[in-house]
């Protein structure tokens, strides 16, 4: 993707979930906050969290390139994703629910936004909150004892066609012109 600009480059650390060598940045630093708390809190394997998903988001015949922070997966289902964003968190979420009905054919059941301090955990399969602060974030436990009561619901293609629109027009069409993490196609 695209080379970061607006961020103050700090050097390079180490990736938390896969030892890669990445660029230090201060959001970096907080997104590997929230990998690191999944793992030494919520009881994840860093196995069970794949991060920087690429994800394709279009919009009639605009396409674009984009960056899932952080997405857990469990029994190879997607159970969880988590989209990271600087300063307020409160118009994060449609566009993070979108992510969570196109990255998978199927509903994601858990979508957290966060800026690494705050979060909003929401239920996915009904869009209400549950959660308003990171340690509302299910752990791995209580998705495992949930997993079966989770529907994985067929996201119907037309619905599928509209969240890429909405995630199109909020990390697109609203991005800074510097955003790195973005690459129009």
């Amino acid at each position: 993707m695209g080379e970061t600009k607006h961020h103050l480059v700090l050097g390079e650390l180490e990736d938390f979930l896969t030892g890669e060598t990445i660029e230090d940045n201060h959001d970096e630093r907080l997104r590997q906050k929230v990998a690191r708390f999944l793992v030494e809190q919520k009881g994840y394997d860093k196995t069970d969290i794949l991060p920087r998903i690429e994800l394709t988001a279009v919009a009639g015949n605009k396409k674009a390139l984009l960056r899932i922070d952080l997405c857990v997966r469990l029994f190879d289902k997607a159970v969880l994703l988590v989209k990271y964003g600087p300063g307020s968190i409160v118009t994060r979420t449609r566009c993070a629910m979108a992510a969570a009905r196109i990255l998978e054919p199927y509903q994601i059941p858990f979508v957290v936004v966060t800026n690494g301090i705050d979060a909003e955990i929401v239920d996915g399969a009904t869009g209400k909150t549950v959660g308003n602060d990171l340690s509302s974030i299910p752990d791995k436990k209580e998705i495992l004892e949930r997993f079966d009561s989770f529907e994985f619901a067929p996201v119907p293609l037309k619905k599928a066609q509209m969240e890429s629109r909405v995630l199109y027009a909020y990390e697109v069409d609203d991005a800074c012109p510097c955003d790195g993490n973005i690459c129009k196609l």
